[in-house]
């Protein structure tokens, strides 16, 4: 058994360490770095602060949140949505000066990215869609098909949003971050300040995102290098945080709460930007400590195999979810699966389930990994990856993937000292 063990620890080494010697020397891996640190705080999160509660035959969706609000710092913690729009924004517009370079025109490189942002939607819409149509006419109560449909496609307001931005990118690349900071600052005064209409709010939905984005659009520039500009966000988002939470009358949560009047993620808040320009700053300052750490050939491995699945795991986190609580109501009504999530009772089970949260999600990952494009090459059409369950497969996708372009939303290659970034 030992033998066995010790043979597939070097084989995985082994793997690792094709995949390291494969990357670019002057790639920056604390993008791809940053990008898996928020992928993984949006899916930890949702399966921590969402409880799917049977009662009477139906499922209804709840929040520990709720019962017990003074757990409000794990929002804080794995609300990493402004770290996401971080390097997205710093990606699209590194993608789109390298395509210009290359003489791309502007509707074929939007064409590329929005496919590999939407050409895994299909199969989330197309399963959740047949799955409708079947709890309907089973019969199944209306509230638990309504939750349901309403957790598994909640992640794709994301996208459009982030499509949007995408869009706009050409746009982007010199406005300031202040500019939507103020539009937020603004919105929020009508609304909470003198009473405007609540559907003002959604104004944010946009310029709330903006910001973090257009902070993303700095970094390319080379404005946010200065590690002061990392401690400034730092400092002067969380202090505005605690000064809007503390006396302005903000929730502390930075995620919605069920029941609560206000929610500072739906749409943003004012808090909720700050706070990401918090996260923003720390982000910035730890760049050159993840650089060291992914210098390491198992730590780099792992951070590139998760961003070739980004999407698959963005999108199907939730499906994960709740497959695993529907398939437990075969046993009975379980401790931190179906149960209310009103003492630490509940957290501890549900720290226990996680491991088969991920487990739900790795079959999901294997059935629907295969719909994310792989990276187009300068003069090729972008084609969907074919599924293989090797090592040597998935190595394979990450040296076509390192081998491509360096536009490709779930791993950033620097440009190369010989290619010049030109004026947008």
């Amino acid at each position: 058994m030992l033998h066995v063990v010790r043979k597939g620890a070097d084989r995985i080494g082994s793997a690792a360490d094709r995949i390291d010697s494969a990357t670019p020397v002057d790639r920056d891996r604390a993008v791809d770095a940053l990008r898996a640190f928020a992928i993984l705080g949006v899916v930890l999160g949702h399966w921590l602060v969402t409880a799917l509660v049977a009662d009477g035959g139906v499922l209804r969706a709840t929040s520990p949140l709720q019962y017990m609000p003074w757990l409000a710092p794990i929002s804080w913690v794995f609300q990493t949505l402004a770290v996401f729009f971080l390097v997205g924004g710093h990606v699209a517009t590194r993608s789109h000066a390298s395509a210009r370079a290359r003489g791309t025109t502007y509707g074929r490189w939007l064409a590329d990215r929005l496919a590999r942002l939407f050409v895994p939607v299909a199969a989330v819409i197309a399963l959740w869609a047949s799955a409708t149509v079947g709890l309907l006419l089973t019969e199944a109560e209306f509230t638990t098909v309504r939750t349901l449909v309403k957790l598994a496609l909640s992640p794709l307001w994301f996208l459009l949003v982030l499509a949007a931005l995408t869009a706009a990118t050409p746009l982007l690349t010199r406005v300031n971050p202040l500019w939507p900071l103020a539009v937020v600052l603004h919105v929020d005064l009508v609304r909470f300040g003198f009473g405007g209409p609540s559907w003002l709010g959604w104004v944010n939905v946009v310029a709330g995102w903006l910001v973090p984005y257009t902070l993303g659009a700095a970094w390319t520039r080379g404005e946010l290098e200065p590690r002061r500009a990392g401690w400034i966000l730092l400092a002067g988002g969380a202090g505005a945080t605690v000064v809007l939470v503390a006396w302005a009358g903000y929730p502390a949560s930075m995620v919605g709460v069920p029941g609560e009047a206000v929610s500072n993620l739906n749409p943003p808040t004012l808090a909720a930007v700050a706070f990401g320009l918090a996260q923003c700053g720390l982000a910035l300052l730890l760049r050159e400590r993840l650089r060291r750490v992914m210098r390491r050939p198992s730590a780099w491995a792992a951070v590139a195999l998760l961003n070739l699945s980004a999407m698959t795991v963005f999108l199907w986190h939730q499906t994960a979810l709740m497959a695993t609580t529907a398939t437990g109501l075969l046993a009975g009504r379980l401790p931190g699966l179906h149960t209310l999530p009103d003492d630490l009772t509940w957290v501890a089970a549900r720290l226990v389930w996680l491991p088969v949260f991920v487990l739900a999600l790795v079959l999901c990952q294997g059935a629907f990994r295969s719909r994310e494009p792989e990276p187009a090459r300068p003069g090729r059409a972008t084609r969907p990856v074919r599924g293989t369950r090797s090592v040597r497969g998935t190595r394979s996708r990450v040296i076509r993937l390192n081998r491509g372009r360096p536009d490709h939303p779930t791993t950033e290659e620097p440009h190369r000292a010989r290619r010049t970034t030109p004026s947008v």
